[in-house]
């Protein structure tokens, strides 16, 4: 690893606050979700009890609180995986064992997804090249197993339609996502159609650098979205259909992360490194 003090590539804040979230040590819980929203996390934050702190830097808005008696941290990364990896490196600075549920929005690909629903992603094709810079190309993007298991809970308790499977991250909403443009050409019109043949559930933009560098860096990440477009019949979420979808993935998010912390209680009482079916003692 590189040395801070005497490797002048590395970036290091002249004081405790990072670059680009404006944030220090002590500011965030070790229970975070993160949209790419920026409005979300103050739909979020009105689900605490209690608000500790709230900050906005750039497009990074921050608040962090009591959820349910849960000391918890929501972030938002703006568009696209390059964010996300400057959220995810200046977060991993300062805090010490943290977890990480994205709460984003997405296309469905396959029928029987409707408009509204959930999607937890298992694992997500990279068709984005922010990761390359850190892993070989075939390397893959795939989500803890505790994420996945708290993010299914979670949506089942609150009775949220979801589905699970497998998700394509692009690096763009247009041409990215084979989206024809009348004023421009694009490369892959048929792009939606193939990945759909492949059994990918959804396209978004995130997902594939949040559980690739959170793997890097020893840490849980998961994924949920909320469907707010159906690429097979064009239709898009308006009014109270996307206010509904957002609030289920909101409530999702934040119940996963009570299911975490259940399991995190669990796995120490019995003195294990990870969570096993054996452990659970519902509350």
């Amino acid at each position: 690893m590189p040395d801070a003090e005497t490797d002048a590539r590395v970036a290091v804040p002249s004081g405790e606050r990072q670059y680009h979230i404006g944030l220090g040590p002590g500011d965030l819980a070790e229970y975070i979700l993160l949209p790419g929203d920026q409005d979300r996390v103050d739909i979020v934050a009105s689900h605490f009890e209690q608000v500790e702190l709230r900050h906005r830097h750039r497009e990074f808005a921050t608040a962090t609180g009591r959820y349910r008696g849960l000391r918890v941290s929501c972030v938002s990364t703006g568009i696209g995986t390059d964010n996300v990896e400057i959220v995810l490196s200046e977060i991993l600075a300062i805090t010490d064992h943290p977890t990480f549920i994205r709460i984003g929005s997405c296309g469905a690909l396959q029928p029987g997804i409707e408009i509204g629903d959930l999607v937890i992603t298992t694992g997500s094709l990279r068709l984005e090249t922010t990761t390359n810079w850190f892993v070989h190309e075939g390397y893959p993007a795939v989500a803890h197993y505790e994420a996945v298991l708290a993010l299914e809970e979670a949506a089942t308790r609150l009775g949220h339609p979801h589905h699970m499977g497998l998700a394509a991250t692009a690096p763009g909403f247009y041409g990215a996502q084979g989206r024809p443009i009348p004023h421009l050409p694009i490369r892959y019109p048929d792009l939606a159609e193939e990945i759909a043949r492949q059994g990918i559930l959804n396209f978004e933009m995130e997902a594939s650098a949040l559980l690739v560098l959170a793997g890097l860096g020893g840490r849980r990440a998961g994924v949920v979205c909320a469907v707010y477009a159906n690429r097979r019949t064009g239709e898009f979420a308006e009014g109270d259909a996307r206010t509904k979808a957002e609030a289920a993935v909101v409530e999702t998010g934040l119940e996963s992360l009570i299911v975490l912390a259940e399991l995190d209680r669990q796995k120490q009482a019995a003195g294990a490194a990870r969570w096993r079916p054996s452990l659970w003692s519902p509350t």
